[in-house]
């Protein structure tokens, strides 16, 4: 790729400072073919774009040191370098994602990236207990008001939402994605439940008020536990809702029903039979549950830069690891259903809120919610919401229905999911 002239471009004529042309073999793969038009300026003033028409968004490389992180680390070099400030992006920002996505990118192997996730997994692995509640911390226990203002209002849900037809807002998909674990389960009054992974509780809550069911909250993260009790005090549930802080391998009794949604990336390589294990273990013989997880289709590494910035010690597993374990562990599937494109809209919404709150955000603490924060925590909004979007992703969502051993009264079709509408 070439820039474009002068009386093309509009910009001042930079005569004789090219980029090396290492950079400019990556420009080929980050624009050219593309419908998108696009634009990236250098530090020293040179531009390309892959258009006559206007750019949806420009990348501008501040300085020298950003060009080279390109260069070494690829995709997640570029990502590092927004993050420090070495590169901005003007105008459309998701748009560049699913330009970096449709190009296949962000699917370049890079040799150092592959070293460096190698080191974060033998350094952050969830292999021990303690290192597990460390990582679960680094992310969740960045405290409730630092979610509350792009969460959704409905039980602040922080996994994929379920958009039926006719869904308007993230609120409502929620509730939707809640009403749809519940259904899977046959969830009803009186029957005990277990939450794995139970955040701040909106699905405890909303199977209490809703199916009369009695829940208990798994929750590793020390912050979320202690928020979580006192809404439970606060509502006066103490007597039919708990949360218990321990790790997933730990969780204590057996329940009619178990709710898993979004732990499995949390396990690690070494440890998923071991959570899936005690998935199994606390279900009663005869049980249901649904596992909700982000799987890869097929073996593949999971994103370094999420791994490192946002949740170390993640990771992705494939759905035949999943259900292979699941098999392992006396789990009959029932079924699978694949949300992916919902998880596509639910983090449209997030990210959209997240920006649009991102002064109140700040005020919370402004040292700890700097810019740098900002630019990290958007990126992985957008970018995983392009992610889930992208014709080419090889990541999904997956909602597995089980049973702990065979069962042989369960619906024989979806049928009993979908009531008529009211």
């Amino acid at each position: 790729m070439n820039p474009l002239p002068t009386h093309q471009s509009g910009r001042a004529d930079v005569a004789g400072r090219r980029p090396a042309s290492s950079m400019a073999r990556l420009l080929d793969t980050m624009l050219q073919g593309t419908s998108i038009p696009c634009r990236i300026v250098f530090a020293n003033g040179v531009e390309y774009r892959n258009s006559e028409s206007p750019p949806q968004f420009t990348i501008i490389f501040r300085t020298r040191h950003g060009e080279l992180r390109l260069l070494r680390y690829g995709h997640v070099g570029l990502l590092e370098a927004y993050f420090d400030g070495d590169v901005d992006v003007e105008g459309h920002f998701a748009l560049a994602f699913r330009v970096a996505l449709d190009r296949g990118f962000s699917q370049r192997p890079n040799r150092l990236v592959k070293l460096r996730n190698r080191w974060h997994e033998a350094r952050f692995s969830n292999r021990s207990i303690a290192q597990a509640k460390a990582n679960a911390r680094f992310h969740y226990g960045l405290g409730k008001a630092f979610y509350e203002p792009w969460l959704d209002r409905a039980g602040m849900m922080y996994t994929c939402a379920y958009w039926k037809d006719g869904t308007r807002t993230l609120e409502d998909a929620q509730r939707n994605k809640m009403d749809h674990v519940c259904r899977k389960v046959q969830l009803k009054a009186g029957e005990t439940f277990i939450d794995v992974g139970c955040g701040w509780g909106g699905l405890l809550f909303h199977a209490w008020h809703n199916y009369g069911a009695l829940g208990t909250g798994i929750n590793t993260t020390t912050e979320q536990v202690a928020e979580l009790q006192e809404d439970i005090a606060r509502q006066g549930l103490g007597d039919r809702l708990r949360v218990v802080e321990c790790d997933f391998r730990e969780m204590p009794g057996q329940y009619d029903k178990l709710l898993s949604i979004g732990t499995l990336e949390h396990a690690g390589p070494d440890c998923l039979r071991e959570v899936v294990r005690a998935h199994a273990d606390a279900m009663k013989p005869g049980a249901l549950g649904v596992i909700h997880f982000i799987g890869h289709v097929g073996s593949f590494d999971t994103e370094f830069y999420i791994r490192k910035y946002i949740f170390p010690g993640g990771w992705i597993p494939s759905l035949h690891e999943a259900i292979d374990a699941m098999d392992a562990c006396g789990l009959e599937v029932l079924d699978i259903e694949n949300l992916r494109r919902h998880y596509a809209l639910t983090l449209d919404e997030w990210a959209a809120r997240f920006d649009a709150n991102w002064d109140a955000i700040h005020a919370l603490d402004p040292a700890r919610f700097d810019e740098r924060h900002h630019r990290i925590w958007r990126t992985y909004l957008w970018s995983c919401a392009e992610m889930f979007r992208s014709r080419t992703s090889r990541t999904h969502l997956f909602q597995v229905t089980v049973s702990k051993g065979n069962v042989t009264d369960y619906p024989m079709s979806r049928a009993f999911l979908y009531p008529p509408a009211t």
